[in-house]
């Protein structure tokens, strides 16, 4: 079997709600994306969610070879850009590549992705993730009650702008979840706004209230001795990853003691990337946390992690032209038995996204750039942010993608 081409198609579409974070605190609900194919000889195709303008480049690196050897492909592709380093579009055109052939070798062997590598069961805990900065009180709590009555106990709520409302928003969330526990787990992100001494500070304010499992993004994502710093002064865990690369980035923050939840996931470039973060952490005896994605496709591979705790959930509405064999029951993602990711595209439904939305006005830019004052000193939001933030929302126009999860 030999892969014979690789092609793309774009589409955009409007989310569910808004999502926004302490550097995008404003939000938005703007969605867009790109499904890659692997075509081959055999007329099987593995597909995945992403690629971008550097499939082109890589693309004579895996055409013409046997499909089924991902990780000596993986290894190729990471060789071939290493003079640039595996950054940006070239990190997110390997790790889409790699997706794709990982679904291909699980629909040659003809069982669903989790399978192939070997879980045990299609099962995954999850925590519920609103990217919520932008949610007023009843958004909240309405976002996470739904997650509740799925049985999820944990939540993870996004900080950092103003501490008063901080206190008042987890407590919304830890008692919509305690519908679900008795003692809901309760996470708090940053988004790498605050200096370490001001985190140790805000953390600290916030652990008087509440037990907080994990803060994610306390610091620089890079800088271990600001995370190390971290989490030896605050009983919460640090939890940091999301943004970096691969196993080299990830190395200095282990071997340092700076990172107490290594966070992995399809940014890791790829699943072959996010597996060698995750077999790296469980030779130090630490815990990895499966980042979203759309359709939560990474579920197969938490399944198949024996250091796994918990994968992140946001559904927002991201799915708008394909399903997923999976459900959401019992605090649990439970994958189904269709091969490969058990993603069904819906082509026609695609087809219709084709044409690019524009840009909405009145909101975050996505991705959200870093907001003023960070590591400095915190910027509220101002009289015009907090108006805007309020305002009625405007109607959806008929490119709307509803939540997965009722």
């Amino acid at each position: 079997m030999k892969v014979t081409g690789l092609r793309q198609k774009t589409y955009s579409f409007t989310m569910g709600r808004r999502l926004g974070d302490a550097n995008g605190p404003l939000g938005n609900d703007y969605g867009g994306g790109s499904i890659l194919y692997v075509d081959t000889d055999a007329g099987l195709t593995g597909m995945a969610l992403g690629g971008g303008p550097s499939v082109r480049k890589l693309e004579p690196l895996v055409v013409g070879e046997d499909p089924r050897g991902v990780a000596g492909l993986w290894k190729r592709m990471m060789d071939f850009v290493f003079k640039g380093g595996n950054e940006g579009a070239d990190k997110a055109a390997i790790g889409a590549i790699d997706v794709a052939l990982w679904d291909l070798k699980a629909k040659i062997n003809g069982e669903p992705l989790w399978r192939t590598l070997g879980a045990r069961e299609g099962r995954v805990k999850v925590y519920a993730s609103g990217i919520d900065l932008c949610l007023d009180d009843d958004e909240l709590a309405a976002f996470y009650g739904r997650m509740a009555a799925r049985g999820v106990d944990a939540g993870k709520l996004k900080v950092g702008l103003d501490l008063d409302d901080d206190l008042r928003r987890l407590g919304i969330m830890r008692d919509q979840l305690a519908r679900a526990g008795k003692r809901p787990h309760l996470m708090i992100d940053s988004n790498e706004y605050w200096s370490p001494k001001q985190a140790i500070r805000f953390i600290s304010e916030l652990e008087r209230h509440f037990d907080l499992t994990w803060v994610e993004e306390p610091a620089r994502r890079w800088d271990y001795r600001a995370l190390r710093q971290v989490s030896r002064a605050v009983r919460a865990a640090v939890a940091t990853g999301e943004n970096l690369n691969d196993a080299s980035d990830f190395y200095p923050l282990i071997l340092n003691g700076a990172v107490d939840v290594v966070q992995v996931g399809a940014g890791t470039t790829g699943i072959t990337g996010a597996m060698q973060v995750a077999h790296m952490a469980a030779g130090f005896e630490l815990p990895v946390a499966m980042m979203n994605c759309p359709g939560d496709y990474m579920a197969h591979l938490a399944a198949a992690l024996p250091n796994h705790l918990m994968m992140e959930v946001v559904d927002p509405g991201r799915e708008p032209c394909f399903t997923a064999d999976a459900r959401l029951e019992g605090g649990f993602i439970h994958l189904g038995e269709t091969p490969g990711l058990g993603i069904t595209i819906d082509e026609a439904a695609l087809a219709a996204l084709a044409e690019p939305l524009p840009r909405p006005t009145g909101a975050s830019p996505m991705p959200f750039p870093r907001r003023e004052g960070a590591g400095l000193y915190v910027v509220p939001l101002s009289e015009a942010e907090l108006a805007a933030q309020r305002a009625p929302r405007p109607a959806h126009p008929p490119r709307l993608a509803r939540p997965r999860y009722p």
